[in-house]
């Protein structure tokens, strides 16, 4: 079994970027462990962008005894009612711009047990799901080559058009001699010309998780990668490089020779939003009601303008929002799926091009890479790993993010889920196999599959320029499974910023005509929409107690119902143990 634990870095944002800590590979420790000054910038790398303010569009929560439209925007627009299939003509196209890929982080380190035919079952799973390939994390245990090996077969064997290209885990292998920049080489040149290696510009597509402080003994991070890695004779005009250096993107422009694109892997989440940060954006959002003498929310739920909206609409949204979500939470929204991040890479690479082109007349496009993902949470106590957080996943994250690249799409050229099996941080969206890093307190019994229907298809879309239409009545439900502040016996206490979570069950409901959805936790509280064709994002309050159920019904009859057995879901009151992970279920139409 495997996992590292090494010292990376957290960093709290609000608006401007603040030092902080963080331990382990993958996420760093809260903001509560002091360290020295010279610490602290050394570890300056992880966690560090920050999302400004933005407006998206969400979804609408009736209350039990409302019944309103509720539906997707594919973009802002001046409808709360959009049927998203009918916005594929407006998304943004360029015919001549290259393929657009969908890649998923595999974790290898999880994989030891793995055979050939495991590689080969992922790999249709994640083909039927929309998924182009995957990012191979690789880290120093002296197996995973071969599990890799094993990877790049069993997509040979699949005779699909499936895509693999390694991931080098830098919080893993040793970057401090040129000797340790030869196996790199070395691993990166064993796969380089493999029919299933993705290929950029006729160049293998390499990675990294971090590296930033690599300099394989030249004296610099950007010299080191530059001469011992990409222009070094083993790889040079061999390799597109697109790593994951947790930086200022001001500084990509000092990466000339080394960076052919950036993956900004902390896009992924809105890693801002601590609990401290989200109680001075909900001071802030009630301050601003206060002056505008308005509780200010249609801005917020619709994207729309309010004379854009009929009274009685306005009348029903203001009720129904505020009656799932809380003020903190509705402070919030505008930072679940926001590009602002992305556009400082973006920004970033553009003056890497520009520094380029300045010298030596080169106008090559960078490549960059998105990060999207449906949850984070991790539980390890300090006699294990020591990091105990979650990232704000709450109002559709996922799909919201999604929903966001999709309306830029002209501007990113790969997209990569975090992950399809890394299971110590919660964010799996592949089944539960191979090998755990000790997380089977909080992710047994908690299967994320049903997030690959939606992976399926937002990954279209994003791909084509155009929402697919939907062909089969579908539900996706996940929810926590015990209320936010319940008490445990655990000896790992609550995960730091648990705070800005709500109780409530999430939904994304696709139907192929207008429709009646009943949510329910309880005979005593349910909740009907009446939603569109298309894709809505639904939601309903939970107590201790409840379970879940979605129901789908069009001219009296039900087409769809999803209803999780008390035993698989039942929101608990007083857990054995701590566990923010997610529960999802689906269900679809025969």
């Amino acid at each position: 079994m495997y996992i590292r634990s090494f010292l990376l870095l957290f960093i709290t944002v609000c608006y401007t970027v603040k030092a902080s800590t963080i331990p382990i590979r993958r996420i760093r420790l809260p903001p509560n462990i002091e360290r020295s000054s010279s610490e602290n910038y050394e570890l300056k790398r992880r966690h560090a962008r920050a999302f400004a303010k933005r407006q998206d569009a969400i979804n609408l929560f009736p209350t039990p005894t409302s019944s309103i439209v509720s539906s997707e925007t594919p973009q802002p627009s001046e409808s709360s009612t959009v049927d998203p299939t009918a916005q594929a003509s407006q998304l943004p196209t360029d015919a001549n711009s290259p393929r657009k890929y969908v890649v998923a982080h595999h974790m290898v380190g999880n994989t030891f047990p793995y055979t050939v035919q495991d590689w080969a079952d992922d790999i249709a799973l994640a083909h039927a799901s929309g998924i182009d390939g995957f990012a191979l994390n690789m880290g120093i245990d002296d197996w995973q080559p071969d599990r890799v090996s094993d990877a790049y077969t069993a997509a040979h064997q699949s005779n699909l058009d499936f895509k693999l290209f390694l991931s080098l885990d830098m919080s893993s292998f040793p970057c401090a001699s040129p000797n340790d920049a030869q196996a790199l080489r070395d691993l990166v040149n064993a796969h380089a010309s493999h029919p299933n290696q993705l290929q950029i510009d006729s160049k293998a597509f390499v990675s990294t998780f971090a590296g930033e402080a690599c300099n394989f003994g030249q004296g610099s991070t950007a010299n080191g990668w530059k001469t011992q890695f990409t222009q070094h004779p083993d790889l040079q005009g061999k390799i597109h490089f697109v790593p994951s250096f947790f930086i200022d993107p001001a500084t990509f422009k000092d990466f000339a020779d080394v960076m052919d694109g950036d993956f900004n892997w902390n896009s992924g989440w809105p890693i801002q939003v601590t609990t401290s940060f989200a109680q001075s954006a909900e001071a802030s959002h009630s301050a601003s009601e206060s002056a505008s003498g308005s509780s200010g929310l249609l801005g917020i739920v619709t994207g729309a303008p309010i004379s854009a909206l009929t009274s009685s609409l306005e009348s029903k949204l203001e009720t129904a929002v505020a009656s799932v979500l809380s003020k903190l939470q509705l402070a919030l929204t505008k930072f679940i799926g926001a590009t602002e991040t992305d556009d400082q890479h973006l920004a970033g690479l553009a003056a890497l091009s520009g520094a380029l082109q300045a010298r030596d007349g080169s106008s090559s496009k960078k490549t960059y890479m998105a990060a999207v993902s449906p949850w984070f949470f991790t539980h390890y106590g300090p006699d294990s790993f020591n990091k105990n957080f979650v990232f704000l996943s709450d109002q559709h994250l996922y799909s919201k993010r999604w929903d966001s690249l999709i309306s830029q799409r002209d501007q990113f050229d790969v997209v990569q889920v975090i992950t399809w099996n890394d299971y110590g941080e919660s964010h799996y969206i592949g089944p539960i196999k191979g090998d755990q890093p000790n997380s089977q307190a909080w992710t047994n019994g908690m299967n994320h599959t049903a997030w690959l229907d939606l992976t399926q298809y937002y990954a279209t879309a994003f791909k084509t320029g155009q929402y697919p239409t939907i062909e089969k009545d579908k539900i996706v439900m996940w929810s926590r499974p015990h209320s936010t502040n319940a008490q445990s016996s655990d000896p790992v206490p609550q995960p730091t910023n648990f705070e800005i979570f709500e109780d409530i069950v999430w939904a994304v409901v696709m139907t192929t005509a207008p429709s009646n959805v009943i949510l329910s936790t309880s005979p005593t509280n349910s909740m009907t929409f009446e939603v569109p064709a298309g894709v809505s994002k639904l939601a309903i309050p939970i107590t201790p107690g409840g379970t879940m159920k979605g129901v789908i019904q069009r001219d009296g009859q039900t087409v769809v119902e999803l209803a999780p057995t008390a035993d698989e879901f039942t929101f608990q009151g007083s857990p054995q143990t701590y566990n923010f992970n997610a529960f999802v279920a689906s269900a679809t139409a025969d």
